[in-house]
């Protein structure tokens, strides 16, 4: 019996500390009420220099005109993957000449532009349609990286939004803008070591689990959870061992 409840205490210890690790890394938790409130930038820069800081989570707008470059800035840390999603609503359409290509590109801190993981980043909009959506979703940012890489590292992002194809007429119709920047965090099963400095992020707000991450991962989980299951199979087995089960003797003398 003694054995059988130290055994049991093992699978118990062992569920928990896999369910929680597991929980560790679900989707990034929801904005604050402040990100989405009357505080959400309403307006866009022209060029990185000016390019207007959001929040993650925050819902940023701009009213422009059809051929502007239109920039945002947004954080980024070690193990989270960030989703960038700009809608374009559109001049009406008694007034557009054709059709148009609207196109979204994400930099990094030193202004290299970062590949799409996934995503439709160029989107064309025909001479009948209200709207454009164009999405990007960057890799994993890592802690750090070699002089020579082009890896996403922590720090500022900014995404760039324009119309790269459309009628010469088009050009200067009003347009409204909308854009998005989440980001997930799924460093624990891409943990690395190391660290670097964010990358020209002073303008922004530091994401919850810090530039480089939070120091937990699943494998610390694993690897803890693991040798506590060693650690009590063995006192089972020692228990076992120890006192085995003696059988009923009569006494002396019967």
């Amino acid at each position: 019996m003694r054995a059988t409840r130290v055994m049991a205490a093992a699978l118990l210890v062992g569920a928990a500390l896999f369910t929680s690790a597991g929980g560790a890394f679900a989707d990034a938790p929801s904005p604050s009420p402040s990100a989405n409130g009357e505080d959400a930038p309403t307006e866009a820069g022209t060029t990185f220099r000016t390019a207007t800081p959001v929040e993650q989570g925050q819902k940023a707008t701009a009213n422009a005109s059809s051929g502007d470059y239109l920039y945002w800035q947004f954080p980024a840390g070690a193990g989270q993957r960030a989703t960038v999603k700009a809608t374009v609503q559109l001049p009406e359409a008694s007034l557009r000449h054709g059709t148009a290509t609207w196109q979204l590109d994400l930099f990094d801190g030193l202004r290299r532009r970062q590949a799409c993981a996934s995503g439709e980043p160029t989107q064309r909009a025909a001479a009948q349609d209200a709207s454009v959506t164009v999405t990007c979703t960057l890799r994993t940012v890592r802690p750090w990286a070699e002089r020579w890489s082009n890896d996403p590292l922590p720090g500022a992002y900014y995404a760039r939004l324009t119309v790269s194809d459309g009628p010469a007429q088009d050009l200067g119709l009003p347009v409204k803008a909308e854009i998005q920047a989440d980001a997930k965090d799924v460093g624990g099963s891409r943990a690395e070591g190391g660290e670097l400095a964010p990358l020209h992020a002073a303008a922004l707000k530091e994401p919850e689990s810090g530039w480089n991450g939070s120091w937990f991962s699943d494998r610390w989980a694993w690897t803890v959870g693991g040798a506590v299951l060693g650690a009590l199979a063995a006192i089972g087995g020692y228990t076992l061992t120890r006192h085995p089960h003696r059988r009923h003797r009569p006494p002396v003398g019967q």
